[in-house]
């Protein structure tokens, strides 16, 4: 097990994050951007270190003063958190040719997976239905002729897409030429890649993922599914677990079939595994996410495994020391996620509590909501026996 790992990242994933290395006795190491020096995850490590200014490409993006940080400060390991560099192959290898492990998949393993035509055909060939769609395209024009294979409508999006950036529906040839040169700049300036894909749009349907935990040694377990479908401009608002609209044998045979497929493409670490649920009864696989999920709470409510813990434990080598038939999917847990709307001092704060009831933040009074990075402060978390009583629970959570 590591001694100390650089968590390089910020926010409500930082202290998430630094709070699992605590409970299991490892040091920790933050790193902040001139914004956020009086942030919470700056008092809560055992070190913390400046690295640049507020802009994420002069901080949060900067690879080389990470690398340089990790060294400093004797870190075995960096764990990247979601966003910023989480699914970023080459600063994994940066991470590896300076002998430090990367608390994620390998570089290798994120290349190959990053690739959504290459996924789309490795989950088909391990048996799942794909949703119709195509390889990166090379222009607008090669756009409007997938387009038009496929037929409308489509949804054009990132190949190294994210957090619902990059993403636009369009339904019909007039709209291809906007959408395509706004998403491509849109993408490029989040991802630093601004290429694209088309895939048939299916609707109505329901967003549901899958998470999955797999070790080096070969063992793969699937911690049930979430129903991620209420969303605003492609960004997920509110997931619950496990989904109302999948039936028990339903969630039985996905379960089987996505733990079938994570082993035959031969993955390692924590990923998720993300559908489109149609009125059929049918699940169209979307994508593979090979990191951490923002809404992974949802999950530790519902099951009780600790899923950033376990990231760690996979990465030092420790394997799953659980089987499918261990995990149990038990009553209903539901997440919302609190936005900012506005920058500015926190001046006071209300954390509900109570009974499993969770509130993942990294506010605090006076703290400061600047404009330089997502606008995610924080996220509520509820779990009861049943779904009505969970509902129930949020509602007060949140008054």
């Amino acid at each position: 097990m590591f001694s100390k790992i650089l968590v390089a990242n910020r926010g409500e994933i930082a202290v998430r994050i630094i709070r699992a290395c605590k409970e299991m006795g490892v040091a920790t190491v933050a790193i902040y951007s001139e914004a956020d020096r009086n942030a919470l995850h700056v008092a809560l490590a055992d070190e913390s270190y400046c690295i640049g200014k507020a802009e994420a490409g002069e901080s949060y993006l900067n690879e080389n003063q990470i690398i340089s940080t990790a060294l400093i400060a004797g870190a075995q390991a960096i764990h990247p958190g979601y966003g910023f560099l989480s699914e970023n192959a080459h600063f994994a290898r940066l991470c590896r040719k300076n002998g430090i492990v990367f608390i994620g998949p390998d570089p290798e393993d994120m290349e190959r997976l990053s690739d959504k035509a290459i996924l789309k055909e490795l989950m088909c060939d391990a048996g799942l239905a794909v949703i119709p769609g195509t390889k990166a395209v090379a222009s607008l024009e090669e756009a409007k002729n997938a387009a038009e294979r496929i037929g409308y409508p489509v949804m054009l999006k990132a190949c190294a897409g994210g957090g619902g950036r990059g993403i636009r529906l369009i339904r019909s040839e007039n709209e291809m030429d906007d959408a395509y040169i706004q998403a491509s700049a849109e993408a490029a300036s989040a991802f630093g890649d601004g290429s694209m894909y088309l895939e048939k749009y299916i609707f109505p349907a329901r967003h549901i993922e899958l998470q999955i935990l797999a070790d080096e040694a070969g063992n793969a377990v699937c911690l049930g599914e979430r129903d991620c479908s209420l969303q605003r401009r492609n960004q997920k608002l509110i997931e619950e677990s496990p989904s109302p609209a999948v039936s028990e044998e339903q969630r039985a045979r996905m379960i089987e079939s996505a733990v079938a497929a994570i082993k035959k493409i031969g993955y390692t670490g924590v990923g998720t595994l993300e559908f489109l649920y149609d009125r059929a009864g049918n699940f169209w696989f979307m994508e593979m996410n090979v990191r951490l999920q923002v809404e992974h709470p949802v999950t530790e409510m519902l099951t009780g495994f600790d899923l950033v813990k376990w990231q760690i434990r996979i990465a030092a080598g420790i394997p799953l020391n659980f089987t499918q038939e261990d995990v149990r999917i038990m009553g209903s847990a539901i997440e919302c996620r609190i936005n900012a709307v506005s920058c500015g001092t926190l001046k006071m704060i209300h954390v509900p509590g109570g009974p499993s009831v969770r509130f993942d933040t990294a506010l605090a009074e006076g703290t400061v909501v600047t404009p330089y990075y997502d606008s995610l402060i924080g996220k509520l978390i509820v779990y009861a026996k049943t779904r009505e009583e969970t509902l129930r629970k949020l509602r007060a959570s949140l008054c």
